[in-house]
Parts: C-alpha cells; sequence; structure tokens
C-alpha cells in the first residue's frame, strides 16, 4: 500500500525506542510500504561524531553548526557511521545543547518539507515532533535480543566482538540516554509500544503496517481506492 501524494494526504509519524530495539528496521518498513520519507536522527549525530574524530576531536558550537548545515541524507550512508568509536563519541555529543539545537534545525526542516514522513530516533515523539506526529511509536525490545542484532551488525566491522562486549554497551548506552538532562530517551503519553522481541520480521512488518494504516483510517477515514494505490 503506497500512499498517492496527489491525494495531498498529509501523515507524519514518529519512532522513538533504545538502540537496536527495531525503530530503524521499523521505519524503513513503513517508509517504503507508505511511500513515506525517512529520517534516521541518529546518524545525525553519528556524522557530526565522525567529523568530530576526524578533525582532532574539534567540538564547539561553530564547528558543529558548520557540519549540520553541510548534512544530506546521502552523507547518512557512510559505512564509518557505524564504528565503535563513533557510536560512543556520538552518546556523548547527544548531552550536549549546542549539538541537539544545531541538528534539531535540520530535522525539523526535514519534517516540514515532507507531507509523508516517518523520523526515528530517541526523543522524537517528546521533542521533535511531539505537536506535528500523527502517530509516536515506541520501540522495546529485550536487551539479549538487542546485543544479538547489534552483534550481528558489527561482525562486519569486528568479527571478534562478543556478545557480551555488545550487551555491555547497549546497557550503558540506554542508561546514558535515560538519564541525560537535555531530551532524555522516555516513551511518550501518547505513543503507541511495539515489543519487537519475539517478532520475526514479517511479523514486525504486519504489526506496523496494521497500526498506521488504522491511525490514517481514524484521521482521514477508510481510506478509499481513490486515496491510495496498493501493491
Amino acid at each position: 500500500m503506497k500512499l498517492n501524494k496527489k491525494n495531498k494526504i498529509i501523515f507524519k509519524i514518529a519512532a522513538d525506542g533504545s538502540s537496536a530495539s527495531g525503530k530503524t528496521t521499523g521505519g524503513k518498513i513503513i517508509a517504503k510500504k507508505f511511500n513515506m520519507n525517512f529520517l534516521s536522527s541518529g546518524l545525525l549525530y553519528r556524522y557530526c561524531a565522525l567529523k568530530i574524530i576526524k578533525n582532532k576531536n574539534l567540538c564547539n558550537a561553530n564547528f558543529i553548526n558548520k557540519i549540520a548545515k553541510t548534512i544530506t541524507i546521502k552523507k547518512l550512508q557512510n559505512r564509518n557511521l557505524h564504528k565503535p568509536e563513533v557510536s560512543k563519541l556520538s552518546s556523548i555529543i547527544a548531552k550536549k545543547t549546542f549539538v541537539r539545537k544545531a541538528l534539531m534545525n535540520f530535522q525539523k526542516n526535514f519534517i516540514k518539507k515532507s507531507d509523508l514522513v516517518v523520523v526515528e530516533g530517541r526523543d522524537i515523539g517528546t521533542k521533535i515532533m511531539a505537536k506535528s506526529a500523527d502517530l509516536k511509536i515506541f520501540f522495546t525490545c529485550s536487551n539479549r535480543e538487542k546485543a544479538k542484532r547489534r552483534q550481528k551488525e558489527l561482525k562486519s566491522l569486528n568479527k571478534k566482538i562478543t556478545l557480551k562486549e555488545v550487551k555491555k554497551a547497549l546497557i550503558q548506552r540506554d542508561y546514558d540516554d535515560k538519564n541525560r538532562r537535555i531530551s532524555p530517551l522516555i516513551m511518550a503519553k501518547n505513543a503507541v509500544l511495539v515489543d519487537t522481541t519475539n517478532l520475526s520480521l514479517k511479523q514486525m512488518e504486519d504489526k506496523l503496517v496494521k497500526l498506521v494504516k488504522k491511525s490514517i483510517n481514524i484521521k482521514y477515514g477508510s481510506l478509499q481506492k481513490s486515496r491510495h494505490s496498493t501493491k
């Protein structure tokens, strides 16, 4: 099912959750199924972290503001953004007000320009799209399952990395995100909780598609063939 942009349907989705909880995969599924623009906000922080590392750990407001103005979706596809050192630094700079402010502008402009959009992150439903989201989803998953998923992702960069190491890093990252002073990771009061621990990719897809369809129908009424095409 792909929404027809010619019919002026406006629908925006905020997807939040901890690392490896399924929010990125889920967000991409929704974007593909409903023909929406997609943004993974975490990549913005990773991009800044990578630039900081490459510039001898330079990190101030002027530097970050310059970086933020040069970010493009294509640049966020860099495989180096997923290196362990980048992940660690991105969590650290995410606590800095001037970093969040600079990247907030990028996110809000991306959202403003898109009638159909899904953005995933950690403060999307509570901060970035607190008022603009038509649907807020909060992804959760057990620590063990999250570690297994992330270890599989990291194997291409570090074949020796252990499940124990990955799990420990994820737990620490979740703790940092939930306890930071600025935009902590919390579930928005009006968000829908989706636990992906025991869901296969197909089950996750079915669950999310059903959820989004229901939300669109609530906003626009029962979707007629004139409003969408199916595939």
